[in-house]
Order: structure tokens, then sequence, then C-alpha cells
């Protein structure tokens, strides 16, 4: 069973993504711009394209579209009723859906796991899933990876406490540390 945990956990991996509420609901947005929200009784509302609603309300059959004055917003549908991968996936196309061109094509180019050659770029040895979850969120260099908290990095999804130890390890090599904490 999924959670409202994991929906935050993917929501906040994508790059520039905000937490607030909106009708007293959770929800975040991307620019300003609401890409999905849940409600109190576990149902996630995202905001998308015509062609991704058709897909969901297809292979969830407690889906429902979700609009607003008559004009087609996205989809609804219960968090427990998704498994991680398929909300992770669900939420990654309602952002794309609402994020700047800017944004959606930088984080188009970060599947393939392969960050930019450079005496600079990310470790190999952190993994392909932590190496495109930091391309994801536009970290693709140590001096971006040495503006990230701890908390920050593990908060990616994809990242885990064996990648954010080798980026340690490789920043001190280069006299440099990642960003404290709030404590």
């Amino acid at each position: 069973m999924t959670t409202v945990a994991q929906l935050r956990k993917a929501a906040l991996a994508l790059p520039e993504t905000a937490e607030g509420t909106h009708f007293k609901m959770v929800a975040f947005t991307v620019a300003g711009k609401g890409f999905a929200s849940v409600t109190k009784d576990g149902i996630v509302q995202l905001y998308m394209a015509d062609e991704d609603t058709e897909r969901i309300l297809q292979r969830f059959p407690t889906a429902e579209r979700l609009t607003r004055m008559g004009k087609p917003l996205g989809v609804r549908v219960a968090v427990a009723d998704v498994n991680g991968m398929e909300l992770n996936s669900l939420v990654y196309r309602a952002w794309l859906s609402r994020a700047p061109k800017r944004l959606a094509a930088a984080l188009r180019q970060a599947p393939s796991g392969d960050a930019p050659p450079g005496p600079d770029a990310l470790p190999r040895s952190i993994g392909k899933p932590a190496t495109r979850a930091l391309l994801g969120a536009g970290v693709k260099t140590l001096a971006d990876v040495s503006a990230k908290t701890e908390a920050e990095l593990l908060a990616l999804h994809g990242v885990g406490p064996r990648a954010v130890k080798l980026l340690g390890e490789v920043l001190r090599e280069r006299g440099m540390m990642l960003r404290a904490g709030d404590e």
C-alpha cells in the first residue's frame, strides 16, 4: 500500500517543487503551478494532459476524471490503489505537464543516468539510480552537491545512505563538504 509519505518523497524529488496547502489539502507546485495534491482521505489529485488522464482512467478502475467547472484538469485516484513505482510515474507525468519547458527538458535528459563528463563530474561509484535522481533534481556537478544538505540528498528518490557517503568522501578529497543542515 502506497502512503502519502511516498507521494511527498516522489513530488519533492522533482526540481523546483514546493509543498504547501491548497483548499486545506497538502499540495505540490512547480513554478507556482499545482501538479499534485492529496485530500485528507488519501485521494491524490494529479493535474495532467488528457492523453495521460485517459491512460490512467483505463489502468485504474477506481480513478476518476478531475474537472473544475466542466473543464478537465487531470485525474483523482486513491493513493492506496497505486503501488509506489506507479505513483512515482504518475507524479512525474503530472510534474512534466505543469513544469516550465526548461525544467522539463532538463529532467528528460536525466533518465540515462550518465552524468556529464568533466573534472567536477558526479562519481560513477554512486550508481545510476542516484545519478538519475541528482540529475533530475538539477544537481549536475560536485559543486551542486556541496550546496545540498545530507537530508536534501536523502529526500531524493534513488539517493540512499551509501550514495551520500560516497559523495561525502569525494567532496572531502577535493576540499569540499555538504552544506550544513538546519539544526
